[in-house]
């Protein structure tokens, strides 16, 4: 435990792998409990690792996730289940497709869509990993999150506790000025403790942990005002190679732009040795206070 305000980590992270451990109710058709950590709605990263989980229920063996886009319709209501509604819309050779649709009170809170692809040998190439200081030597971000006096840290710091961050720095502050990349922030990630060895379990994991600090690199560039209004807008990931979510992972993360009360960010993800394993990208609202 590396504060008291941030919770045990062995029991955050298999609090996640409850809410990961979805209820059948009918063919294609599965409910997922919420938590309320004090917060008006559900952390958007558990609605979208539990859709994930939703649509790989319905695939068969020999297929892995290659990718997902995703919009969020409405804050997720913590205080009710969320029911996941699967819909298969294309079963090939090679490629599998799943929508899937959660849905609160009657309403669409958030849509999935999902391609499945059968392994198979091809290309190979990626970016080189940036240089980056260890994790070892960031900042425990959990910990400062939790030592705040805004009411709303401590409250972030126990719903993301089930993950260890690292924060190296963002633009003008620890990060090398980029004139390419005014907006920039790097994080190292990985689960406070050890996943089971099922890979969608990981899979899920990541997913979950992807919606996290990523908006913050639309803001990088900027002296941030008290109140500004942020929310993910749409969340996609591409998964590129098998790894582990319980084993350090860069998030190596930049803002090609922001207009319009909307930031985009966009994350490699690293594994330590240097592996590209995921890339992400998020739209979200960055609304300045008004007044």
């Amino acid at each position: 435990m590396t504060s008291g305000l941030v919770p045990d980590p062995e029991a955050a992270v298999a609090h996640l792998l409850g809410l990961l451990d979805l209820e059948r109710l009918d063919d294609d058709l599965y409910r997922g409990a919420t938590v309320d950590y004090g917060r008006p709605r559900v952390f958007g990263g558990q609605v979208a690792a539990q859709a994930l989980i939703a649509g790989i229920h319905t695939v068969p063996e020999g297929f892995e996730v290659h990718s997902l886009h995703s919009y969020f319709l409405l804050p997720g209501d913590p205080h009710v289940p969320i029911v996941f509604d699967v819909e298969r819309i294309r079963d090939g050779r090679s490629f599998l497709t799943r929508r899937v649709a959660a849905r609160q009170h009657g309403r669409p809170i958030y849509y999935l869509t999902a391609n499945f692809h059968r392994a198979e040998e091809g290309f190979d190439h990626q970016d080189a990993m940036p240089e980056v200081p260890a994790p070892e030597q960031g900042v425990d971000l959990l910990s400062q999150m939790a030592s705040r006096g805004d009411g709303e840290g401590p409250k972030l710091a126990r719903e993301w506790g089930a993950v260890e961050a690292r924060s190296i720095g963002t633009s003008g502050h620890g990060l090398a000025d980029d004139p390419l990349h005014p907006a920039r922030a790097q994080l190292w990630f990985r689960m406070a403790a050890a996943l089971p060895d099922d890979p969608h379990l990981h899979l899920a994991a990541f997913t979950w942990a992807s919606d996290m600090s990523l908006l913050g690199a639309t803001l990088a560039a900027h002296d941030r005002p008290a109140g500004v209004q942020m929310a993910s807008l749409d969340h996609t990931v591409w998964f590129h190679r098998p790894f582990r979510a319980d084993e350090w992972w860069l998030y190596d993360q930049w803002s090609p732009s922001a207009h319009g009360a909307r930031g985009l960010a966009i994350g490699r993800v690293f594994t330590r040795d240097g592996l590209l394993v995921a890339t992400v990208a998020q739209e979200g609202l960055i609304r300045p206070p008004r007044g």
